[in-house]
């Protein structure tokens, strides 16, 4: 989905850059204005934007949006990263949290309350409507920098068919950790005796912590650590607190399920072991619902709400993001596109047609949105859990070395039957030396 290759060093090059502060609004001889709009959408939501900008075009008669299609979101901040030394920067770009840090350092991307609070801008009311954990991650150093589009989280995905073989009730996903424990071992089967698990109750997600899924893996860990009481970093982001008590239970909860489930022996690669009917239970998210609706036609399957932990219900929040740039020729046509993108009626048009989530908690009450949640139970199950989602705590610099850390303990204490608290406590004094050495 989202989840990065280390990019920082191709910033270096524009980490320098003082780009002209904005660009004059200018129009075509006839009178129409072209918003370059690059985004690195997946294929299957692309016809859904169309759709959403012929929308948009209809109700604006003189703006065209030229939306520009990039295949991966490597390639497009590699892009950009060219267009803005050439100066030749869209008026608009898809963005993910993490590119956010490089681009203000470069000087390239506008504040947004230049536009909130201009004269065409957006009450307080409407602002603080937008979820606070996806305000949290447009922004970087407490300032917005970019509007979310869509919203993602994760949720739990089961095989009911599965539930029922093992005796369990299939309308009964697992509330709380300890229920995960107990059904994630009744869901285990070693068919024949030789000591490995041919069907698997919950799939933990471990990947290498140095390869592009590290930082994926670490996202998903953070709803547990959240669970738990506990937290990534402090707010003054002086030292990291993932090697807390909090921190240690969640990552013993993940090692002991991996060890009990002897998943070291099991397929990493979960959804085809889910179609298979070889795993029971899995986190994911609402971005492969319109893949599951064919893929998993032949089993009895839903989703649920992620287990609570010991301290509270929590899931992970994510998306992507808007930001208007200073080269832009077009920077109010620009904001006019993103200021029509975030009202209710829009956002709740746009997560019926695309399948993500919609950002906004006024969605809830727009007629037709609340008809499809009846009618699509499983999509609700993602919306109704933004209310418990949370974004991770930024961290202005460093922040993918640091998760990178956390990778490494996780992956040590799972694949390496490492204690928990040695290995988070390893990671953390890496972690410390990144933040003190970014406060001198």
């Amino acid at each position: 989905m989202r989840h990065l290759k280390k990019f920082t060093f191709i910033f270096l090059a524009i980490s320098i850059l003082i780009l002209s502060s904005c660009g004059s609004e200018k129009k075509r001889t006839d009178g129409e204005i072209t918003v370059k709009f690059w985004h690195s959408f997946i294929s299957s939501s692309v016809p859904a934007l169309k759709e959403l900008i012929t929308k948009f075009e209809e109700q604006n008669p003189g703006i065209k949006i030229d939306a520009q299609y990039i295949p991966s979101g490597d390639a497009l901040i590699q892009k950009l990263v060219t267009a803005v030394q050439s100066k030749t920067a869209p008026d608009i770009s898809w963005l993910h949290s993490d590119y956010i840090e490089a681009l203000v350092e470069a000087d390239a991307i506008y504040k947004m309350e230049y536009f909130i609070n201009g004269e065409d801008g957006i009450s307080q009311e409407d602002l603080n409507d937008i979820y606070s954990a996806l305000r949290q991650f447009a922004s970087w150093k407490g300032t917005l920098y970019s509007l979310p589009m869509e919203a993602t989280n994760l949720g739990l995905m089961y095989n009911k068919d599965l539930f029922k073989k093992a005796g369990l009730d299939p309308n009964h996903p697992p509330k709380d950790w300890q229920e995960l424990m107990e059904f994630s071992k009744k869901l285990t089967v070693d068919k024949n005796g030789d000591g490995t698990s041919e069907q698997v109750g919950f799939f933990v997600p471990i990947f290498p912590a140095a390869g592009p899924l590290g930082s994926w893996m670490v996202w998903q860990f953070m709803p547990f650590l959240w669970q738990a009481g506990g937290d990534f970093v402090n707010v003054e982001q002086t030292s990291v607190l993932y090697n807390s008590d909090e921190g240690v239970k969640a990552l013993q909860l993940w090692q002991q399920l991996y060890r009990d489930q002897n998943l070291k022996n099991f397929t990493n690669l979960f959804e085809n072991a889910f179609v298979s009917g070889n795993l029971a239970m899995a986190l994911d998210g609402p971005w492969n619902l319109p893949r599951y609706k064919d893929l998993l036609k032949n089993i009895d399957w839903a989703f649920a709400p992620l287990p609570a932990g010991p301290f509270k219900s929590a899931t992970v929040v994510g998306g992507e993001y808007l930001a208007i740039f200073k080269q832009s020729e077009h920077p109010d046509a620009a904001w006019k596109f993103l200021k029509w993108m975030i009202q209710p009626e829009i956002q709740a048009f746009w997560s019926i047609k695309s399948g993500y989530l919609p950002i906004r908690h006024a969605v809830l009450n727009v007629p037709e949105f609340q008809k499809y949640l009846d009618e699509n139970p499983n999509f609700k199950v993602f919306v109704e859990q933004m209310e418990v989602g949370q974004a991770q705590r930024p961290i202005d610099y460093g922040g993918l070395e640091i998760s990178r850390h956390l990778a490494e303990a996780i992956e040590n204490a799972t694949t390496g039957n490492a204690d928990p608290k040695k290995s988070l406590d390893e990671s953390a004094v890496k972690s410390n030396k990144i933040l003190t050495s970014s406060k001198k």
